[in-house]
């Protein structure tokens, strides 16, 4: 008698035994329950009671059962897949927020499907990436949003799926996760005015972002508050090489003694220039940066900065889809993450004289 054709055991499949994958029949066989309860046991159906789903998942341990995503798609109407959006992915704040939502998503048993485009991308393209990733049956979709422009083209999106949006303001319940650029510009300027500096320059982010916008807003309104004048504004593109490029028109005033930059990589080059002009940092040019990157504490000198928990963003922006999915967040939710000023030596007070 070949093998195939040996009775299987109890409680077993004949399938099962002959050493093909296990089904949720063989599960349910195991268990004594019907193909349906394990169908609601896979689902966390909360209305299973807890002995019958204990015996369920210890016949899914004794055969090795492993659910195909298909059939729990099936079984729940669910995909179990979120779909992200993201913008200038690499770098420093949108890379690290990618890589905490698809920690947080693998952790409720969800897959990525991510769509990247470029700080060039239109309205057209925008709402393409949405319809796209509707269209592939995402549970869900996370947008990571950083410019005016590309609110306004998810706001006039038609999503039949949730939607959370990060670092942008979008009209109506759309839940909103970002981190407070308004306090993190205030805490940089009072610090820099607290050291004794009469006033404190800016080089923003680029136009149209509305981080670099809250934060031009914030300089402002914190040096009015005050009493401070306020200087000319210099606007970069988030790179070093703008950080130099403005950091050599300011090297060449001896009345600038702050400075505050809108992000790290500015501030980089920005100390770059400071240094070829002959400018002590922060002996002669106090200099504050922004996002607290990696390589700030280990700059010549350390970097004052502002730190954002780009982490948290992106956990609590895939907890806000999750709730979406399931139905429990009904009114909009704006939770704004705090900011950190990091103080290090590159500033103190101003130079006497």
């Amino acid at each position: 008698m070949s093998p195939s054709d040996a009775p299987a055991p109890k409680g077993r499949s004949r399938r099962n035994f002959a050493g093909s994958r296990p089904v949720m029949d063989d599960v349910a066989r195991l268990a004594g329950v019907s193909k349906q309860t394990v169908s609601r046991v896979l689902n966390e159906n909360p209305a299973v009671r807890p002995e019958t789903r204990e015996a369920v998942q210890a016949a899914m341990r004794s055969l090795g059962y492993r659910p195909s995503r298909s059939a729990r798609s099936l079984a729940s109407g669910r995909t179990r897949m979120v779909g992200v959006i993201s913008f200038d992915a690499a770098r420093y704040g949108p890379a690290n927020i990618l890589t905490a939502i698809n920690t947080a998503a693998q952790e409720a048993g969800y897959l990525l499907s991510s769509i990247a485009l470029d700080d060039t991308a239109d309205h057209h393209t925008v709402t393409e990436a949405v319809d796209r990733l509707s269209a592939e049956g995402a549970d869900g979709v996370i947008a990571i949003a950083p410019q005016h422009r590309v609110g306004r083209a998810l706001a006039d999106a038609r999503l039949d799926t949730p939607l959370v949006v990060l670092e942008n303001e979008v009209r109506g319940s759309t839940p909103l996760a970002t981190a407070d650029s308004w306090a993190g510009a205030r805490k940089a300027v009072e610090h820099l005015l607290r050291l004794g500096h009469d006033t404190v320059w800016h080089i923003a982010g680029p136009t149209g972002w509305t981080s670099a916008d809250q934060r031009i807003e914030s300089w402002r309104e914190t040096l009015t508050a005050a009493g401070a004048e306020i200087p000319e504004l210099l606007v970069g593109d988030w790179s070093s090489d703008s950080g130099y490029e403005t950091g050599r028109l300011l090297a060449r005033r001896p009345d600038v003694t702050a400075i505050f930059a809108s992000n790290d990589q500015m501030a980089l080059g920005l100390l770059h220039a400071l240094h070829e002009a002959g400018r002590r940092v922060p002996d002669d040019v106090s200099v504050v940066g922004y996002d607290d990157i990696p390589e700030a504490a280990h700059l010549l000198p350390p970097l004052t900065t502002v730190r954002t928990d780009f982490a948290e963003i992106g956990t609590r922006a895939l907890r806000l889809l999750l709730d979406r999915i399931d139905g429990r967040a009904e009114e909009r939710a704006e939770p704004v993450i705090p900011v950190e000023l990091i103080v290090r030596r590159s500033s103190g007070r101003p130079p006497r004289g």
